[in-house]
């Protein structure tokens, strides 16, 4: 009988270890079917050099504001510093207001124009010149707020340069101007399989940095703001800046020298006009094939009802892995703020989520101190962890027993960091008869695009906080615009002015203290009225806007860009209802009609000089920081596929292992016969 010593139960331990992580390895490998697109951290596989891993060297923005449209270029600079030719994926956000309208690409002393094709033709185009060796940009876009460039065939040495332009309209709020440039995508929480993935999907599988870690390109963003009448405050509260004024009217501004890490949060710049004024008006342009127009129109002051009627309110919190640390602790404070100041007549729940959903009542609550103490008290309480299970969530929210009086306003407050936006803005639509939606979007890079598209379908209004500073006004915004919106009931007749193709085409109630802004076409001369008419809380609203000749400046030609911008994103809406092929080819349509970018058109750009002549560029994946504020929590454990030689690499290991273990079985067993342990194992 062998008696087994400590050194050999090592071995057997050991053998069993190997085993068991070559057979696990193995059926990951083999069984890649159950995984989903997940963000993961970047690990550098290449110590020796031969591949760049981070192409990207820098972006600068520079942003011409004047009046109320903003003109915003993107500078983006490509470099190989490795040996072998690249090509650079690099995934980044964009305003959901943004009409991309033109790219280039330098390479060299070569500056290529790109072209507006369809998506897949321009896939299409971009491969095949990566096969020939030609260096290829292509800008696809993968959400409203989501690009995706690619830039093929980077020789080691090269710097590569490519710009975008695009073309967004300034609405203030409460007399208060924004400009918002979104810097880094937050990792987004997916249940899409892996396999399969639509192409407008597969980004989400993205490498990211760890906390804390610096990705080493610059950012670099400058402001030229040219108001129409004299400005009374800029201000950053995002980043340090300094700010030049040129004179009464016009402002340079730019990052300090000292901003470090200025890419890991949205950029926002506000501003003020004199005496709290606003640029409204007509603006007015005649193309060669049409005329547009834009109207921004003062809304009447608010008025508060003499008598508010008893509401209910649904406050559904994201506690999930991506909301640990600042953004949580802003959304307590917002929380803290919105539930205190309830009136004793409303009442109000309050849903957590993450992986799963629980509700503080399983009914609504009078807002008594006695309930909303509790209430404080359950939400300070919570820890963040899991997934974002964002969908089930609203779900269970809307299903509540509901008041028999009064209305219901369910209120969301998350970072965004999802990848079920039309989901979403299908459930909530599916359901407006329940309840109007509300968003809050928490953190230094929220997803907008969710933020927006839950408030617009809702018939709500969005909000971003980026501070915990913001949270108290942000709370008081929100009770004013319930409680007393500024318009309804609004109605827009055109007299003499012959109109057509106008956005909205129903004017929605006016919560926020904004303008009105409608554009369209016009046929013929501008001339006429424009009549506006509503309800405010005291009475009857009218407004009439007489049109003259001079209003007609070739200056406004940006009109058309951002009048095609509203139409896509109306159209888009509607698509997410309910697919339509004749709807895809109206947006295919207008992305090629007016040079924009769209879900279903790209920008191509291709240098006609063959240039790699060897081995196919190596595939590169830009890996992002994470948002500030974000902590690791928000990409937590993603399983990692081992490559082949791996695998080998490991079955040797295990095979030399067996091996050891056998030969010291052999070395240390008893010899029964007395014989030496040589003999014994040459006459086995």
């Amino acid at each position: 009988m062998l008696t087994p010593t400590n050194h050999t139960r090592r071995s057997v331990i050991g053998v069993f270890v190997f085993a068991s992580l070559i057979a696990a390895l193995t059926a990951s490998a083999q069984d890649n079917d159950d995984r989903t697109l997940s963000p993961y951290f970047f690990v550098v596989t290449d110590d020796d050099g031969v591949i760049d891993n981070f192409p990207l060297m820098g972006t600068t923005v520079d942003v011409n504001i004047a009046g109320v449209i903003a003109d915003v270029r993107v500078r983006q600079v490509y470099a190989n510093r490795g040996l072998v030719p690249i090509e650079a994926i690099y995934a980044f956000p964009g305003s959901t207001r943004a009409a991309v309208y033109g790219m280039t690409m330098t390479v060299g002393d070569r500056i290529v124009e790109a072209k507006i094709r369809e998506r897949e033709q321009a896939k299409k185009e971009f491969n095949e010149a990566k096969r020939e060796g030609k260096s290829a940009s292509l800008l696809q876009q993968n959400r409203p707020n989501v690009f995706q460039m690619n830039v093929a065939n980077i020789m080691p040495g090269d710097e590569i340069v490519v710009e975008l332009a695009y073309t967004e309209l300034l609405v203030p709020e409460d007399r208060v101007y924004e400009f918002a440039y979104p810097t880094v995508i937050g990792p987004r929480y997916s249940e899409i399989p892996a396999d399969g993935a639509a192409p407008t999907d597969k980004w989400i599988a993205n490498p990211y940095l760890a906390e804390g870690e610096s990705a080493g390109n610059t950012f670099e963003l400058n402001v030229a703001l040219q108001a129409s009448m004299p400005i009374q405050e800029v201000m950053s509260h995002t980043h340090n800046v300094h700010i030049d004024y040129v004179d009464e009217a016009h402002a340079t501004i730019r990052l300090n020298e000292n901003e470090i890490d200025a890419g890991n949060r949205d950029y926002i710049l506000r501003y003020r006009l004199a005496g709290g004024r606003i640029d409204t008006g007509l603006l007015l342009h005649e193309g060669a094939d049409e005329n547009v127009f834009l109207l921004m129109l003062q809304p009447p002051k608010r008025v508060r009802p003499a008598e508010i009627p008893p509401r209910e309110y649904i406050f559904v919190l994201d506690i999930s892995g991506s909301m640990h640390g600042f953004p949580l602790n802003t959304a307590k404070t917002l929380l803290r703020n919105l539930i205190s100041g309830l009136r004793p007549v409303d009442t109000f729940n309050v849903l957590f989520f993450s992986g799963g959903s629980h509700v503080m009542s399983s009914k609504s609550l009078p807002a008594s101190n006695q309930n909303i103490n509790r209430a404080v008290k359950m939400i300070e309480s919570r820890r963040s962890s899991g997934s974002t299970q964002l969908l089930p969530a609203m779900k269970h929210a809307f299903n509540l027993p509901a008041e028999e009086h009064g209305s219901r306003s369910i209120v969301i407050v998350t970072d965004g960091f999802v990848a079920v936006e039309t989901q979403a803005f299908d459930y909530v639509r599916d359901n407006i008869d329940k309840a109007n939606v509300f968003a809050f979007g928490i953190g230094s890079s929220v997803n907008r695009f969710i933020i927006e598209g839950l408030a617009r379908v809702g018939y709500g209004e969005p909000f971003i906080v980026t501070d915990p500073g913001e949270a108290p006004a942000a709370a008081e915004r929100f009770r004013t615009y319930i409680e007393t919106p500024v318009l309804t009931d609004v109605t827009i007749d055109f007299d003499g002015f012959d109109v057509y193709d106008l956005e909205p085409e129903v004017m929605p109630d006016v919560l926020a203290e904004r303008p009105l802004v409608v554009c369209g076409k016009w046929r013929g001369r501008a001339h006429g009225t424009i009549d506006v008419a509503g309800m405010q809380g005291d009475g009857e609203y009218h407004e009439t806007i007489a049109l003259e000749p001079k209003s007609v400046n070739d200056a406004n030609s940006a009109l058309k860009y951002l009048w095609a911008r509203r139409r896509i994103t109306e159209l888009a809406d509607y698509q997410n209802i309910r697919h339509d092929d004749d709807r895809v080819a109206e947006i295919t349509n207008l992305g090629l009609s007016y040079n924009l970018l769209t879900a279903y058109t790209s920008f191509i750009a291709i240098d006609h000089v063959v240039r790699n002549t060897g081995t196919l560029a190596t595939p590169v994946k830009q890996p992002l920081p994470l948002p500030k504020g974000v902590t690791n929590h928000a990409v937590g454990k993603v399983p990692t596929v081992p490559e082949p030689d791996m695998i080998a690499l490991l079955a040797i290991v295990t095979l030399y292992l067996l091996w050891r273990l056998m030969r010291q079985r052999r070395q240390t067993a008893p010899i029964q016969d007395g014989s030496s342990d040589i003999t014994a194992i040459t006459s086995r």
